[in-house]
């Protein structure tokens, strides 16, 4: 049997040409990336324990908006350093647009971190104030979030266009003239996202306020506020979403912000018990004001009103403290069972509705003798 030769095998091979190949340099690369990114993240989540226990919000915006596009960014840097390896061993016309791609990876992972960035941040920051009992605008600070994000996305747009050797005034030229024919097309669109800027702007609701219209059946909490659409919450807790331009035509109606609530209820008592009107309307405006969550600085009214077919009515007009749904009823019922005791203490009673039968003399003397 014939022997095999190993030293001229390897001979053959020729060892240190081979570690010097483009292949094994491709393969370095990639090994190289793969450990980098991998202790990378390691580094990134003992950075994000230590910046969770600060009350900076900054720190936690960065670290949660920079780890995937910086992870994308290793890599996709790497693996075009790698091509330019192979690029000196193949004329492939490919790989002339490495340049090219390195740039707009670079313009589009930075324009993904800082719109991730300004997202991360703005959730961050609400918490914290939400933590510390401080008030929040979350409108105004969506409606600034919204902004920032636009112009990040354009300005990197008209960078990668530059990048890629398309004139940028050729391109704003193009947009200024097909700008008219895209406004008659978009014109709902468009109409929706100024109603949705004039909504920012003059600020006749918030996110989370309770708002209703007397022109259309729209009712509910707001949730969210876009540039297209609006969506509200009813008390059925279905979502309506409300096309921004239907607000510049309508009239709203924003309950949260009213200063009181009003108590506005009529009592009638029996046409026996008239003569003590005056001396209850009387008491029950003293327990009004002596009502600890009654506001007397607002309009209080307590006054005989009318002559009913079965009541003689007196109403109570008053306001309460708290514009709490909840407590405003709380505060109602305590108000009219007090009515309630006030009515009895002068030994009267409330009225329901009655009918009176009268029968002349002739009559009940002819039922009388039958």
């Amino acid at each position: 049997m014939e022997k095999f030769d190993l030293s001229i095998t390897l001979s053959n091979l020729n060892l240190p040409e081979f570690i010097g190949s483009w292949v094994m340099q491709v393969f370095i690369i990639v090994l190289a990336v793969l450990l980098f990114n991998f202790g990378f993240q390691i580094f990134l989540r003992k950075l994000a324990s230590r910046a969770e226990k600060t009350a900076n919000p900054w720190d936690d915006a960065f670290i949660a908006a920079v780890q995937q596009p910086l992870r994308i960014l290793i890599w996709v840097v790497g693996i075009l350093f790698a091509a330019e390896i192979v690029t000196g061993r193949t004329e492939a016309e490919i790989f002339t647009a490495i340049d090219p791609l390195r740039h707009v990876a670079i313009v589009t992972t930075l324009a993904w971190f800082l719109i991730r960035f300004v997202k991360e941040f703005e959730k961050a920051f609400i918490k914290r104030r939400y933590q510390k009992g401080q008030p929040v605008d979350v409108t105004t600070a969506n409606a600034i979030v919204k902004l920032v994000r636009a112009a990040i996305f354009i300005t990197a747009a008209l960078v990668m266009m530059q990048t890629l050797g398309f004139s940028i005034s050729g391109v704003l030229a193009f947009g200024g003239i097909g700008g008219i024919a895209i406004g008659f097309a978009a014109k709902d669109l468009l109409s929706n996202f100024f109603g949705g800027l004039m909504i920012y702007l003059d600020r006749p609701f918030n996110v989370g306020d309770w708002i209703r219209s007397p022109d259309k059946e729209i009712e509910g909490t707001v949730e969210y506020i876009g540039w297209r659409q609006t969506r509200i919450r009813t008390f059925s807790k279905r979502p309506i979403y409300v096309p921004n331009s239907i607000f510049m035509t309508i009239v709203v109606e924003n309950p949260s912000r009213m200063s009181h609530r009003r108590i506005y209820e009529t009592i009638g008592i029996r046409y026996n018990d008239i003569h003590v009107m005056d001396a209850i309307v009387a008491d029950v405006k003293k327990m009004l004001e002596e009502h600890d969550d009654i506001d007397k600085s607002q309009t209080m009214i307590v006054n005989f009103n009318e002559f009913k077919d079965s009541s003689v009515d007196f109403f109570v007009y008053t306001f309460t403290k708290t514009t709490n749904w909840i407590q405003y009823h709380e505060v109602k019922q305590d108000v009219l069972l007090k009515i309630s005791e006030v009515i009895e203490s002068h030994n009267a009673s409330i009225a329901f509705p009655t009918r009176q039968l009268h029968i002349d003399t002739a009559t009940a003397d002819a039922m009388s003798s039958t």
